[in-house]
Formats: structure tokens, sequence, C-alpha cells
């Protein structure tokens, strides 16, 4: 079962993705986006905090911490990556707005190809081989095949079906949930999540910098005023991480080569697999948070 698992893990992984934006685009209508236009404020400090914010805080963890290298370089990558289609999920849920999420992560994501190599020379230069390359190819196909073109039949469904948008929306939103929970086991079926590899120290450490992000996230957000479903997006794209990027960086920064193993690139790939499963842990707690204060 874990064989067929690791097998179909990619796809697993895209049709998760194309349920979650499928359902989601069929409650929404161009008009929602039309206001995130009207009001920059809230997707200006998005970006801030995805550009900016994030890559300092990795830097003081990094400068200011005894992690060892490969976590530092986890933590480097998470920092230099984008939020994913999960935090539009997770915003859906928590009721904050989701045009908002959407346009930060497709904005966030194409600004990666050029940010993401600048950051991550910035926080890790001593690591970064001269020939690496963002896997352009593989973001231009996630962000168009997997979040673009099914936000946009959802979106159709709803102006021709209206009638029956909400019950489609609702199944194909529960189908990603279902997706996400089938990632979680198989991961931890496969045995990729081994808490053994690390000390304990150093996973409080990791914890401490998804707090950080946490922290910093509702500071932002509550110094400059912004409504209670803005924070909720911008919130849940600082700390919910495109971790799926940061394995393909991971592959091209440490490519695998048979019989020859990288204790580096092993401690790299389990900062990233901690960090997403730490993510959906503070996903799922900013839902129930966030649900609270809407009710």
């Amino acid at each position: 079962m874990v064989e067929l698992y690791l097998q179909y893990e990619y796809w697993v992984a895209v049709v998760q993705l194309v349920l979650a934006m499928l359902g989601m685009g069929a409650g929404l209508q161009v008009a929602d986006f039309q206001k995130v236009v009207q009001e920059p404020k809230a997707v200006s400090l998005g970006l801030m905090m995805q550009l900016i914010i994030a890559p300092l805080i990795a830097f003081g963890f990094i400068s200011y911490t005894n992690l060892p290298p490969g976590m530092v370089i986890g933590i480097a990558i998470i920092a230099a990556i984008p939020g994913g289609a999960v935090s539009n999920i997770f915003t859906f849920l928590a009721r904050g707005n989701v045009p908002l999420s959407i346009s930060i992560t497709a904005l966030t994501s194409f600004a990666c190809l050029v940010t993401t190599p600048l950051i991550l020379e910035f926080l890790v230069a001593d690591f970064m081989p001269a020939d690496f390359s963002m896997p352009a190819g593989q973001v231009a196909i996630e962000i168009g095949f997997c979040l673009l073109v099914p936000l946009l039949l959802g979106m159709s469904f709803l102006k021709k079906y209206p009638q029956y948008a909400q019950p489609f929306s609702n199944f194909c939103v529960r189908g990603s949930l279902l997706g996400i929970a089938i990632i979680v086991l198989g991961s931890l079926g496969a045995g990729r999540i081994n808490f053994s590899y690390t000390t304990s120290t150093d996973l409080v450490l990791l914890s401490m910098f998804i707090l950080s992000l946490t922290i910093a996230g509702i500071f932002v957000t509550k110094t400059f005023s912004l409504r209670g479903p803005e924070r909720t997006a911008i919130e849940m794209e600082v700390v919910v991480r495109n971790v799926n990027l940061g394995l393909l960086i991971k592959v091209s920064l440490f490519p695998t080569l048979a019989g020859q193993p990288n204790p580096l690139a092993d401690m790299v790939l389990l900062s990233l697999l901690l960090y997403g499963g730490w993510q959906l842990i503070m996903g799922f707690v900013f839902i129930v948070w966030h649900r609270r204060l809407v009710d």
C-alpha cells in the first residue's frame, strides 16, 4: 500500500490541488477579484510578508541559533518559497478572503522565479551551487494547470449552473481535504517523517520558526488595521507555504545519486516534511480560531 502511494504521490497532490481550486472557484465571481484590485493595501502587505519579512525571520534563526546545516538550508528554502494552494483551501475553511489569498498565491508564485534564488543566495550562499536554477517549468505548470485553470472552470460552473454550484463546491473541497489526509498518512507510513533523525531541541527551534511567522502575520495585519477576512488570508499565506515547490528545489540543490548517501540532503528533506506537518497543524488551529471569531 505504501509503495502504491509513493508511486502515485505526485498525482494525488495534483488531484488534491485541482479539486480545491474547482471547489473554491465555484463560490467566486469576477467581482470578488475586482474588490482585491480596488483595495491594494492587503495584497501589498501579503507580498511584503512573503518576500521580505519571512526571509528576515529566517535570517534571524539561521544567524542566532545552532541548527544543523541541513535544517538551516531547509528553513532557508521554506522562507524562499511562496504560499501554496493549500493556504487557499484553509482560508476558505476559515472564512477568510479567498480572492485575496488566491491573488497573493499567484503573484508570489510568479515572483518566486526571480526572488527565490535571490533569497537563497542571501540566506545560504555557501550551500548554493553555481549552476542552480529554479524549476521554472514545474512552477509554471503548477500555477497554470493546478491553480488558474481549475479556478476559472469552477467560476464558469457557478455562472452556468448557479443552482448546483454550492453542492459541487462542497464535494470538491471535501475531496481535497481527503487528498491532504492521504498525503499526510502516506508520508507517515512511508517513514519519510522520522523524528529519530533529529533532536528535540532542533524540533523546538523549527516549531519556534513557524510560530514566529504566525506571530509576525498577526502583528503586521493588526498594525495596518486590516479587516478580519483579509487578516485570515494573509496569516494563512505566511504560514502555509508551497512545500511541494520546496521539495523540487531540494532535488535541484542535491540531486539523488544511486548508492551515494547524502546526510545533508536527508536533513533538508526532513526539515521540509516536518514543516509541512507543522503548517497543517497550525492551519487547522487558524481555521478553528477564525471560524469562532466569525461565529
